[in-house]
């Protein structure tokens, strides 16, 4: 009797943190997910945008420009920010803020407003891998923390898939500006359900004190793993940017394969990408040599990619490389957002999330051009080889940086036992 007490006791006290960190998981991942919508719900809008103000799509891309630069400048110090104050209070402003851009350009569309909601969705974007990364790096057990950013970075891509399927079905029923309070009233209620979620809040000096809490605050994250990480995210961003923005077009010019088989290897690559990620989780809370999962498997998603540049296979073989590098490519995100969690001092996973993810935002400015410029030099394979090219300075980069940290993080599963 008193045994089966005990047992009872302690499930009891093993079920209260787990159900606390499940939706810790639940409510960030959605948020990610809101991000990952605002960032792409623009995108899909162009053609009507363009024919309703009669602007060019050059002039419509400037919004994404803009949407990318003030991203780059403000994640960092959005960093220091959530820090300071707490990740949930940031979140929350950082959702409702990017919902009311896209809320007020749904209600009153022009082409200024097109700009501006670019302008105010990149600041917004800004709050979200630094309060993400800090509230699930505090909320969640080591033992779990892998797979709890395999979810989170798979909402993203949920996110990203939604955006082009709500602009299908509100533009063939309601037209624009559905599309737009659609995803806005999206975001305010993903921000109203963390209103009601203060136990997320994880300010430093909720669980510091005084002297300590200064401490945190003067903490010097510039380190060179910090520097080196931000390198090593910009090299992911271009590695992947030309195959997802280019990577259609190229296969119709230089493969022979019709754009129906065109977008569904793409499609194939993305969706294998979101399943890479969940498989990834497992594997990241399994190994502490993240570096090296990461170099492996870019090694080989670059030898994938290189076969679709220098060879000329048809389209089912083609589909399944892509298929084949994208979950290799996903396989990997835990295993990053894991070396950057190693790499942030106690107390600062805010500001080291917000400057390595300034990577992305480089990617994005630079890949775009870069890739267009190949595509305008009528070298379409060529958007294969780079970015394979990029694949593998990745590797370089992700091997070079597990060696120089002898992998000092402790496995999860060792430390549970």
């Amino acid at each position: 009797m008193t045994s089966n007490s005990s047992s009872a006791a302690a499930q009891a006290a093993d079920d209260r943190p787990r159900w606390a960190e499940r939706k810790a998981v639940l409510l960030i991942s959605a948020a990610h997910l809101v991000s990952h919508l605002h960032i792409l719900i623009l995108a899909p809008l162009f053609p009507l945008l363009k024919e309703r103000f009669g602007v060019s799509y050059v002039e419509l891309g400037l919004s994404l420009t803009l949407l990318n630069v003030l991203s780059a400048f403000t994640q960092a110090p959005m960093g220091f920010v959530v820090d300071r104050i707490g990740s949930r209070r940031v979140l929350i402003g950082g959702i409702c803020l990017g919902s009311f851009a896209f809320l007020m350009l749904g209600l009153m569309p022009s082409y200024t407003g097109v700009l501006v909601t670019g302008a105010v969705a990149g600041i917004a974007n800004s709050v979200y891998h630094p309060a993400d990364y800090a509230i699930l790096s505090a909320r969640v057990a080591d033992v779990r923390i892998g797979r709890a950013f395999a979810i989170h970075t798979f909402a993203g891509f949920i996110g990203g898939a939604a955006a082009p399927a709500l602009v299908l079905i509100a533009g063939a029923t309601s037209g624009i500006r559905m599309a737009l309070v659609v995803s806005a009233a999206i975001g305010l209620a993903v921000a109203v359900a963390l209103a009601f979620a203060p136990d997320l809040d994880d300010a430093p000096h909720a669980a510091l004190a005084g002297k300590a809490a200064r401490n945190v605050a003067k903490v010097n994250v510039f380190t060179p793993a910090v520097l080196n990480l931000t390198v090593f995210f910009t090299l992911l961003s271009l590695s992947s940017s030309g195959i997802q923005a280019f990577g259609t077009a190229a296969f119709t010019i230089s493969y022979g394969i019709t754009l129906s088989a065109a977008n569904m290897a793409l499609t194939i690559f993305l969706l294998a990408s979101a399943f890479g990620v969940l498989t990834g989780g497992f594997v990241a809370d399994w190994t502490r040599r993240h570096g090296d999962v990461a170099a492996g498997c870019f090694a080989l998603t670059a030898l994938l990619v290189l076969a679709i540049a220098f060879f000329s296979p048809g389209a089912a073989i083609i589909t399944l490389l892509m298929g084949a590098s994208g979950f290799l490519s996903g396989l990997i995100a835990p295993s990053r957002d894991m070396l950057v969690r190693r790499a942030a001092p106690p107390g600062a996973a805010g500001r080291v999330f917000g400057i390595v993810s300034t990577g992305f935002n480089i990617g994005g400015v630079l890949g775009p051009v870069l890739f267009g410029a190949i595509m305008d030099a009528g070298m379409p394979r060529w958007i294969f080889a780079v970015s394979a090219m990029f694949m593998l300075a990745t590797v370089v980069q992700a091997f070079v940086g597990e060696r120089r940290s002898g992998g000092r993080a402790v496995p999860a599963r060792i430390a549970a036992e």
